[in-house]
């Protein structure tokens, strides 16, 4: 890996990370696409690089989470399902999953045609739950339970969780704000447990390759947020989930010839 790859990675990962069309899976596909080998290193990089997007989350909701307790206790809760699922399974993912084609090729796919179809049957619903403080916490621990299913590349953290808060009748905005808060300490856990696996074990140049992977993801996935909010106001999920379609048939062509 060298400084171009790593530049190219972390504006794929800011931009994809909070949009429902999987930022691990565009990873995996931008490596293969780069001709780059799947090494631990490498899945190391595309785990840690998610800091870089977290960041901007963190900087433009950092007072809603930490001084609301309704807000910050909901998000906790949202997260229990998810962390034990990622401890439970960490091992298989990385070592199967990560770096898998078919797999990554199958999630987006199949989660793109569930989101047309799921936004067909979404059309003329009313949304119940209008504001993050208002989420119950059985509701919150179901989010939490739909965002681990996430664990497999391709299937997106994001969609998943967006998806998951639609379903229970919350307003399409505050879930997706409540989605980026989620990602918070998510992706957190998701590193550091990468990290302590790896033993921190990394050469001054993959120390360089990580720290430009994370600037540029924050600065990508900033930009990435303001659109999505926006977005989401006057559309619904339906183009990103024909786009997910569009892809990965697309590069199944590509693979095969």
């Amino acid at each position: 890996m060298n400084a171009l790859h790593a530049i190219i990675l972390g504006i794929i990962e800011g931009i994809t990370e909070f949009l429902p069309i999987s930022s691990t899976g565009h990873m995996i596909l931008t490596a293969n696409l780069l001709h780059l080998t799947e090494t631990d290193f490498v899945k190391s990089f595309e785990i840690f690089i998610q800091l870089g997007a977290i960041l901007a989350v963190v900087i433009l909701y950092w007072k809603r989470v930490l001084l609301s307790w309704k807000t910050f206790s909901r998000v906790a809760v949202a997260f229990i399902p998810t962390a034990v699922i990622g401890l439970l399974a960490y091992k298989f993912v990385k070592a199967h999953l990560l770096g898998n084609m078919h797999v990554v090729l199958w999630s987006l796919f199949l989660g793109g045609i569930f989101l047309v179809v799921f936004e067909y049957f979404q059309k003329g619903k009313t949304a119940r739950v209008n504001t993050i403080e208002s989420i119950t916490y059985t509701q919150a621990l179901w989010i939490g339970i739909f965002q681990a299913i996430a664990i497999i590349p391709g299937v997106s953290r994001s969609a998943a969780t967006i998806v998951g808060g639609l379903a229970l009748g919350i307003a399409r905005d505050t879930i997706v704000e409540f989605s980026f808060m989620l990602a918070i300490p998510t992706m957190l856990a998701a590193t550091g447990l990468d990290l302590i696996k790896s033993g921190f074990h990394f050469s001054g140049q993959e120390t360089e390759m990580l720290g430009i992977g994370f600037v540029v993801a924050f600065i990508s996935a900033f930009f990435a947020i303001k659109f999505l909010l926006d977005y989401v106001k006057n559309h619904t999920f339906v183009s990103f989930g024909v786009y997910r379609i569009g892809i990965s048939i697309a590069f199944l062509l590509y693979l095969i010839y």
